[in-house]
Order: C-alpha cells, then sequence, then structure tokens
C-alpha cells in the first residue's frame, strides 16, 4: 500500500492518486428532472411541476467509485447493467468522471433508474425503475473480479439488495487471501455473508434489522462487539446521521461527533463515508484516523443536494 505522505493527517494528492480501490456491488442511474410549481393541478391535489431541465447521475456502487475518484484516489467500478439507455447513460457518465468501469452485460437485466422530480428546490416525488434479476448477476463476473484483485490496495462492496451481491462470500475470501481490507456497505439482515470482511459500515436502521434496538450505549457496544466477534469482522463503523459515528473494533470502540453544519440531503452520505474510509486505508492510515476523515466528509456531503461528493480539497479545507 502507499504510505501517508501528506502534510497532517490528510494524505497529499500525489500518494492518493497511487492508491486504488475497487468497488463491487449494485449500479443506478440518478435521474433528476427540476421544474418550476404554479399551479396545483385541477385532476387531483397534487402539484403541476413544469420541467426545465434534467440531470443524470451516478448512482448506487457507480456513487461510490466516483467518491473515491473524486478525492484523488484511483477507483475501478465492477458491476452488472442491462442492454438499455439507462446503461449507456452510466457508461457515459463513469468516462466522464475518470472511473474504470468493467460493465458486464445482461439482456434479461433492467438497469436501475430513480427518478426524483424537484421543484422549488425539495423533492416532490421519487419513482424507481427496477427489476429484481432471476439469477445471480455478479457471479458470472467472478474472473473479472480476480484478474482485478492483484491490481488494487482495497476492495469495497456496495450492496443495495438489489440482488447484485447475492453471493458475495467467495469474493470476499478471494480478496483476504490476496491481503486486501475488504469494506462492506450491508443491506438486509443476513449479514453471515459479510463474514471475515475487514470493516462493514451499517447506518442505525441497518444495524438494528440485525441486532436490534438498544436501550442504552452500553447494550449497543455488547451488541456490536458481539457481531464483530461472531462474524469475524476486523471492525464495525456505525453511521449515526446527528449522533456522528462509532467504530467498534478490538481496542474498544472510539466515537466521533457529527460535523454537519446543516443538513440539506443525505442522498449518498452512506457513499461518500465508506469511500473516504477506503481511500484513506489505500493511503496507510489507520482505521480510527480513516474514520475521522470519514466523518469529516459526510459533514460536508450532507450540506450539498442529491446524490454528491467531496473533493480533496473540501476535505482539506
Amino acid at each position: 500500500m502507499a504510505k501517508n505522505e501528506g502534510s497532517g493527517l490528510i494524505p497529499s494528492k500525489e500518494t492518493l492518486s497511487r492508491c486504488r480501490v475497487l468497488v463491487v456491488g449494485d449500479v443506478m442511474l440518478d435521474r433528476y428532472w427540476f421544474g418550476a410549481v404554479d399551479r396545483i393541478s385541477p385532476e387531483a391535489p397534487v402539484p403541476v411541476v413544469r420541467v426545465t431541465s434534467e440531470q443524470d447521475r451516478l448512482g448506487g456502487a457507480a456513487n461510490v467509485a466516483l467518491n473515491v475518484t473524486t478525492l484523488g484516489a484511483r477507483a475501478t467500478l465492477l458491476s452488472m447493467v442491462g442492454c438499455d439507455d439507462a446503461a449507456r447513460s452510466l457508461r457515459r457518465l463513469l468516462a466522464e468522471k475518470g472511473v474504470d468501469a468493467v460493465l458486464g452485460e445482461d439482456p434479461q437485466l433492467q438497469t436501475i433508474v430513480k427518478l426524483r422530480v424537484i421543484g422549488r428546490s425539495q423533492q416532490l416525488l421519487r419513482v424507481d425503475f427496477e427489476r429484481e434479476p432471476a439469477h445471480e448477476v455478479l457471479a458470472q463476473m467472478l474472473s473479472d473480479f480476480e484478474q482485478a484483485l492483484p491490481h488494487h490496495d482495497v476492495v469495497l462492496f456496495s450492496d443495495y439488495g438489489k440482488g447484485g451481491l447475492a453471493h458475495i462470500p467467495r469474493m470476499i475470501q478471494l480478496a483476504r487471501q490476496a491481503g486486501k481490507p475488504v469494506l462492506v456497505d450491508p443491506k438486509g439482515s443476513d449479514y453471515a455473508r459479510y463474514a471475515g470482511a475487514t470493516l462493514i459500515t451499517p447506518n442505525r436502521a441497518e444495524l438494528t434489522q440485525v441486532v436490534g434496538a438498544w436501550p442504552d450505549e452500553a447494550t449497543l457496544v455488547q451488541r456490536a462487539e458481539s457481531l464483530r466477534t461472531a462474524l469475524g469482522l476486523q471492525a464495525v463503523l456505525l453511521t449515526r446521521s446527528e449522533e456522528g459515528m462509532t467504530l467498534f473494533d478490538a481496542a474498544g470502540h472510539w466515537h466521533e461527533p457529527a460535523q454537519a453544519r446543516e443538513v440539506y440531503d443525505v442522498t449518498g452520505a452512506g457513499d461518500t463515508v465508506i469511500a473516504t474510509v477506503a481511500a484513506m486505508l489505500a493511503a496507510g492510515l489507520s482505521m480510527r484516523d480513516a474514520m475521522t476523515l470519514a466523518n469529516r466528509a459526510g459533514g460536508i456531503v450532507v450540506g450539498k443536494f442529491g446524490t454528491a461528493h467531496v473533493s480533496h480539497e473540501e476535505l482539506c479545507a
């Protein structure tokens, strides 16, 4: 791995430019329709949005990869898409943003699109276009994964529960055998499939789904440690919105209070957090130092609108 040559805690741009993160997971296209709202529909008590502009953004694991590259590191995205217009838009955006992408095509797969209708700077409606795959789509890309492994410092799995990562134990096993740190942004109630990973980053709702609600901090510490031990994880990083984030590892637990001055939109904040941790671990930082910077990045991104990311300059400011 590249060593930290930056001044202070944050690695330099030169150091980060030599770091490579392999991002594997569910990709989607975030589509925004912006418009003016001047009246209520005569057909139903809903606002009429006169669309004035449209914008496509990278979503899901593609947004995670973009967060890695925006920080200054290099990212390779491994995923599957359908043979449709949304897939073509994703490929174009990834190329424009400098994200290396290995995207397999499956004619049976519908590329996921999340359409958000925005009026008066507020999200009025979200429409999801998706279809659960009838088979494990990423399993057929296992050989691509094995070929990419030696050329990356960290492996990051971005699980959005869309079926793309139904069988990731083998990929985690291969990555750990290759000596690569494995980070997982988890989904669902079955965390057993993430066993052996280096770090998982659930939010409060996701962790509650697995270990149950905790009445106090002592119970949380006990349950997080039990989960960490049972799955053979090096650490669990719990993101807690306005409460900041807490890292549970073999040395105990470490808390960072939230740094957001103003929360505007939490869309994609989890993507920014795990991408920052991955880039910083690749640059040679400790888990706790990486968490400190991820907390700072998360505080910046929630002050932006929609699926956003944080630059190296913003992190240093």
